[in-house]
């Protein structure tokens, strides 16, 4: 941190000591995933995270109906911010990821679908078109958000016949009603694709590097094998 200039030596210190202080606290705290996806939680855990899933319940529906003016990448932020401060309010003393993606096709945007006739419909429009994927993430401790962020990738989804389509859809199963893009890109669903750009962990729905940063920020770095840093 940057002291102001003339600021006494020792409010600077003091100032420091502090701030060193509030990291090693955070990075004591424990960590939880608002969210009910696992590929999240695998992500997570893979990269050295210890954390506890507590989904959040909140009406995304009313949120995005209350933030109809907004750009889709700020309401992702939005729905990420509100699961993260939700959980958070009643883990107050845990430092609380939230997460959520938004597909946006053309100037629409999509939800999961709620059977397999609705996600075959989705990739008959999908197919041989470019869609964009928008990830967001945000950090809250007691109802107060430290950080959110986002990422964006645009997928160019290859032409696919009727018959390719429910071929894809029969091997998939139900679970294509669990994306919101009816695809797992971890899975079958990479083949339905011509191009990708952008970053892989954000088509899994969540922005990883500008999460795993904004952890560091808070003392927690999962690359060292250990929670806080050392002043």
């Amino acid at each position: 941190m940057t002291p102001e200039v003339g600021e006494p030596v020792s409010s600077r210190k003091a100032a420091m000591q502090t701030h060193e202080h509030s990291l090693q606290t955070n990075a004591q705290r424990p960590l939880v995933l608002a969210s009910a996806s696992v590929v999240r939680q695998q992500l997570l855990t893979a990269v050295g995270l210890t954390l506890d899933v507590v989904p959040a319940d909140v009406d995304e529906r009313a949120i995005e109906r209350s933030a109809s003016e907004s750009k889709p990448h700020e309401l992702a932020v939005k729905l990420a911010t509100a699961k993260a401060k939700a959980v958070s309010v009643s883990r107050a003393n845990s430092l609380v990821i939230g997460c959520d993606q938004v597909l946006v096709f053309g100037e629409t945007i999509l939800h999961k679908a709620k059977d397999q006739g609705e996600a075959k419909a989705k990739l008959h429009k999908l197919q041989g078109q470019t869609h964009t994927l928008i990830s967001a993430g945000a950090l809250s401790l007691a109802g107060s958000v430290l950080w959110s962020g986002f990422q964006r990738v645009d997928l160019l989804m290859r032409a696919m016949s009727s018959e390719e389509i429910d071929a894809y859809l029969d091997g998939a199963g139900d679970a294509v009603t669990g994306s919101v893009g009816a695809y797992h890109l971890e899975g079958r669903g990479a083949a339905l694709f011509e191009r990708i750009e952008g970053d892989y962990f954000a088509v899994l729905g969540i922005p990883m590097l500008p999460l795993l940063a904004a952890l560091r920020d808070q003392g927690i770095d999962p690359a060292i094998g250990q929670k806080a840093r050392q002043p």
